[in-house]
């Protein structure tokens, strides 16, 4: 073999290797980013030949797929559109997906790992093929609860189960109507998606999870005194200067309580009553006592600054990296430029406080059903850590139950029903309408749900609102739901 013919050889075998490498990323390895992409439009058709699953909640399909006669073969049905939106998204003839319907596309189009055997045997038996359900952890009566409840106010509802992490409610509002986005005419359902794209009340977004998040006011203030118990040096009788105004450290810039007065009587308050009273000045202090270092890491044991996949994906809540001295004693009460939550997240704290300290992964799906009624795959209950030692966790919870029961959490109040919570009312600058929160558990001594309410744009009160008059209430209803009240 001459030279020249050798080194052609091994020219067209390294391209020949190039090309197998490239091609085998592709399909393997590159293969379910490329699968849920909605710019592939050979996904987008493999989804509507085929006959795709239901999603499925409380027994019932809240989302189905209908015969056409069109080029698409199926079109998808939404039950209940704009109260399951958050939760289904909706799948279009457009580049577009959102929600349940992009994040389960394999296994609601039948072609997820664990529908290999059930693909075999469509093939072997000539049976048309068919995808799989998706069998939700929501529950339609809290579903309902919270949706009704919430009504034409902006803002966002999530209840979770605190022993498991199933989320039994997801609800945000305002919202829209999928079944229009579902149309086969492109003309149609582009229209109605510059509209809805196009809203300033931003309909499209899921603010349960993500959207423009809101500061958490003073249910922060829950992870404050978490990360002051946590440290050893502090417990609900340690006491705080009370003052009737404070000068952040460093500026010209004072503080005031909610009643512009002391927290109470007396030159001292303590730790439980600061809370139960939600004074802002004793946590702007035992704010900078705990420290930024000490509060943030209590804040991501929690699940600041994470993303949760349940299968939809959650914006990360934010604690601030490196807060000045003034800015950690803002985030004491739930305040400052760079301190956001996500409704998810303080659910996931009232969540934690009541499941013993123990912060569990939030999930939406139980189980994945083929169309011949086999279960495919469960999905188990995960830990995502320990925010709270066992006993500390029993201190903020009695503390939580007390701002219901004797302190300005009132409206969350169920008759027979020990409830704890905390309410909290954001400030958005000078002029805007407070964010206005709430988030609690119940029963204390059992606790079957946890739940986080916001309201945004002060609940068409601008300054008026609290999160007790228009939060608390909502919360009350979905925890009766849930109770069986």
């Amino acid at each position: 073999m001459t030279k020249e013919l050798r080194r052609l050889s091994i020219l067209v075998l390294l391209m020949f290797l190039a090309l197998f490498g490239s091609t085998s990323v592709i399909q393997v390895v590159q293969a379910d980013n490329l699968a849920q992409n909605p710019l592939n439009r050979r996904t987008l058709y493999d989804s509507f030949e085929v006959q795709r699953g239901s999603i499925i909640a409380s027994g019932s399909a809240i989302a189905s797929s209908v015969p056409t006669n069109d080029l698409y073969s199926w079109q998808r049905k939404y039950t209940d559109p704009a109260m399951w939106a958050p939760v289904t998204g909706y799948l279009t003839v457009l580049p577009s997906s959102t929600g349940i319907e992009r994040a389960m596309n394999q296994e609601l189009s039948g072609i997820g790992n664990s529908q290999f055997l059930a693909r075999v045997e469509q093939i072997v038996s000539g049976q048309p093929p068919r995808g799989s359900n998706v069998v939700l952890s929501l529950d339609t009566k809290v579903q309902k609860a919270a949706y009704d409840a919430l009504g034409s106010l902006q803002g966002a509802v999530v209840a979770i189960e605190p022993k498991t992490g199933r989320i039994l409610a997801m609800v945000t509002s305002p919202s829209f109507d999928t079944n229009k986005l579902a149309s086969h005419d492109t003309g149609a359902v582009t229209k109605e998606y510059e509209k809805l794209k196009d809203d300033a009340s931003n309909p499209l977004y899921n603010r349960a999870i993500g959207g423009n998040m809101n500061p958490p006011g003073s249910t922060f203030k829950l992870v404050v005194v978490s990360a002051a118990l946590a440290s050893g040096a502090f417990t609900p009788d340690s006491k705080l200067p009370n003052l009737s105004v404070y000068t952040l450290p460093g500026t010209s810039h004072r503080v005031y309580n909610d009643t512009r007065g002391t927290c109470g009587p007396g030159k001292e308050v303590s730790i439980a009553d600061a809370l139960r009273l939600s004074c802002n000045i004793p946590m702007a202090q035992l704010a900078v006592k705990v420290g930024s270092d000490a509060i943030r890491k209590e804040a991501e044991k929690y699940g600041f600054n994470s993303s949760f996949t349940m299968p939809l994906t959650s914006a990360p809540s934010v604690y601030p990296l490196a807060p000045n001295v003034a800015q950690t004693a803002l985030t004491g009460f739930g305040q400052g430029d760079s301190l956001r939550a996500t409704p998810l997240q303080m659910a996931m704290v009232s969540a934690a406080i009541a499941n013993g300290g123990v912060v569990l992964k939030p999930r939406m799906v139980d189980q994945i059903v083929g169309p011949d009624l086999k279960v495919q795959q469960r999905f188990d209950t995960e830990e995502y850590g320990r925010a709270l030692d066992a006993g500390l966790d029993k201190e903020l919870a009695d503390m939580m139950v007390a701002n219901v029961s004797k302190g300005i959490a009132t409206n969350a109040r169920i008759d027979g029903v020990d409830v704890g919570g905390k309410t909290g009312t954001a400030q958005n600058g000078p002029d805007n309408p407070f964010s206005l929160w709430f988030t609690g558990f119940a029963p204390a001594e059992d606790p079957q749900v946890a739940v986080a309410v916001v309201v945004e744009n002060g609940g068409g009160l601008g300054q008026s609102g609290t999160g007790n008059s228009l939060a608390a209430p909502i919360a009350k209803k979905v925890m009766e739901a849930v109770l069986g009240k």
